[in-house]
């Protein structure tokens, strides 16, 4: 596929899959543009399949200084467009998702832990998306991770590559088949060894037919500093956030 149809088949489907989310995207350019400051960028992930993609959620396009939380995303497929628009959607159903979480604080779609709170990090605000779980059967895999938090098992090692005082991404891939196992951690994008080998020696369930599981933490200093970026008010934001209570949502989407 040639890049100007790769860009535009990335294009359409984060316009389409952020619609998912309510949020109203548009292409301009290199980028897709969302409400107020907010964009995804796009860079090329060259590999021998054709379905990577590098995706960045833009909170203050136009700001030189940032913050952009970058993620890397695969998706599988017969063909390379349907290869892209399943990475598309994976980033959406992980990383997009506990962005949208982030901006709105409502419970909606990821789960919230205060600095210090079991499941969280000392010194940030830790909002967790939706997990994904694929491949052949995946259910024990899937059950496994419902029932643990991966972030604390991880945090002696991740903290020193916190470094944005405004939000951090973290990114957890694992799975596999026994004796061919994957386990990584990403930290704004970069690989964390310490964090991946901390992963790889958890007893999560290793079968014999290949199953994988994904998913993406939000590590925010304040919140609250993130307000206003989607162009709503202070009143606009509060009503938005009226009724959401204080329930937390676990979702494990299977597939």
């Amino acid at each position: 596929m040639r890049s100007a149809r790769r860009l535009q088949v990335i294009q359409h489907s984060i316009v389409r899959e952020m619609a998912c989310l309510g949020r109203e995207f548009e292409i301009d350019g290199s980028v897709v543009r969302g409400p107020g400051t907010t964009a995804v960028a796009i860079r090329e992930h060259a590999d021998d399949t054709g379905g990577h993609v590098d995706l960045g959620y833009v909170l203050r396009l136009g700001d030189g200084t940032g913050p952009v939380v970058w993620d890397c995303t695969a998706g599988l497929g017969r063909t390379e467009e349907e290869r892209l628009t399943n990475a598309v959607r994976m980033w959406r159903t992980t990383t997009a998702s506990a962005m949208v979480e982030l901006l709105e604080r409502r419970g909606l779609h990821g789960d919230h832990f205060v600095p210090g709170a079991a499941g969280g990090v000392p010194g940030w605000h830790a909002v967790q998306g939706p997990a994904c779980v694929f491949g052949f059967a995946s259910g024990p895999l899937g059950d496994w991770l419902a029932e643990h938090q991966l972030l604390p098992t991880v945090t002696e090692e991740i903290l020193p590559m916190v470094r944005d005082p405004l939000v951090n991404g973290v990114r957890f891939f694992f799975g596999g088949r026994s004796g061919d196992e994957v386990a990584e951690v990403r930290v704004n994008g970069e690989p964390a060894p310490d964090a991946s080998a901390a992963l790889r020696r958890l007893p999560w369930p290793r079968g014999e037919r290949l199953a994988w599981a994904r998913c993406f933490v939000l590590l925010a200093a304040d919140p609250v500093a993130l307000d206003g970026v989607e162009g709503r008010s202070g009143p606009a934001l509060k009503q938005a956030r009226a009724g959401a209570g204080a329930r937390l949502l676990r979702r494990w989407l299977q597939a």
